[in-house]
């Protein structure tokens, strides 16, 4: 798969890492192209790189590994050749106070279908810190992490999926891209509980089994 990373941190070097290891072929672009270039030399793997343009016509699938607010800006600049392609979210729309900056409005991943209409947008990678996506892989008492992955389109979800998988994760079906904005109301929600006060928000929800409160047999 062709993989275009539209920015040059954290998140575009923690999952773009895994999928050159997959065998996916990585574009970087930013717009300071020597931190694109600086990027691809660590990601290995024979990734290039080069401008936002570029990399957005890159890929089949486009990673917007930006921050919340200039995600919008630039896929709007390179909205034209990301028409027919998927459009990847992985920002957390999250300010002081774990305060969600969406609040009201639309979701992170909601302005970015808006900045493109002719992608197919999907969110995913958004619950955790840059460093677990660097995990190989992110397993915890032996069971991978499990990803939700919100979109609309079944081909754009299977090859996010994909992508999820080659992380070493295990995605969920997390419903439709209207409900991405529920996932980024979670992350603000568990980066508030883990940060300020250090809960492991595991313990907030009972085991699958007990989901609708414990069973209870006939005699």
């Amino acid at each position: 798969m062709k993989i275009g990373v539209l920015g040059t941190g954290n998140m575009a070097d923690a999952l773009a890492t895994h999928w050159v290891r997959a065998g996916h072929e990585v574009f970087v672009g930013g717009r300071d192209e020597r931190k694109a270039r600086r990027l691809a030399a660590r990601i290995g793997g024979g990734a290039g790189h080069g401008s936002l343009h570029a990399a957005a016509r890159f890929g089949e699938v486009v990673l917007a590994a930006l921050p919340y607010g200039v995600g919008a800006v630039v896929v709007a600049e390179v909205q034209a050749a990301l028409s027919g392609k998927v459009l990847l979210d992985c920002a957390n729309p999250v300010g002081p106070g774990f305060r969600l900056l969406t609040e009201g409005g639309p979701s992170s991943a909601g302005r970015l279908a808006a900045a493109a209409p002719g992608a197919q947008v999907v969110k995913a990678f958004n619950l955790c810190h840059e460093d677990v996506w660097r995990m190989t892989p992110p397993v915890f008492d032996g069971q991978p992490l499990a990803v939700p992955v919100c979109g609309d389109d079944k081909a754009a979800l299977a090859r996010v999926c994909e992508l999820v998988r080659d992380v070493g994760c295990e995605p969920v079906a997390g419903g439709g891209l209207e409900r991405a904005g529920l996932l980024e109301a979670t992350a603000a929600l568990f980066i508030g509980l883990w940060v300020a006060e250090q809960v492991d928000v595991r313990a907030i929800a009972p085991p699958l089994a007990c989901a609708t409160g414990p069973s209870t047999e006939s005699d």
